[in-house]
């Protein structure tokens, strides 16, 4: 294998090839993981608890939701890795999603990347 056939891994959020190794870890640039921590923060967030925004910020920085549409529909990977739910601000395909009782992580997490983009 060549020294150019090697993997390139780009940014989640605006597709720019990562190069250092805290943005290669991250799944995010700095500029863009600013950005989704700053949307994180948003007044918007407020209708959510606090405990909440934590585990979607967790799965965010795991790098754990990919944007499958222009940064509306990601796709988030369980806690285990085993299964993949559709995620959107409105909805989401996993357990507590189809409830619908209460936004789920995975719902919250689409949701401040939504707000990044």
């Amino acid at each position: 294998m060549s020294a150019r056939a090697e993997r390139v891994t780009r940014c989640l959020r605006c597709g720019r090839v990562l190069r250092s190794t805290r943005s290669l870890n991250a799944g995010y640039g700095p500029t863009c993981r600013a950005k989704v921590r700053a949307a994180a923060k948003a007044a918007v967030l407020a209708q959510y608890k606090a405990h909440q925004v934590e585990k979607a910020q967790e799965l965010i920085d795991q790098g754990a939701l990919i944007p499958l549409r222009g940064h509306r529909v990601f796709l988030a990977v369980s806690t285990d890795g085993s299964v993949t739910y559709r995620a959107h601000r409105a909805a989401c395909t996993c357990p507590a999603g189809i409830k619908g009782r209460h936004a789920c992580k995975h719902q919250i997490a689409a949701h401040i990347l939504g707000l990044a983009a």
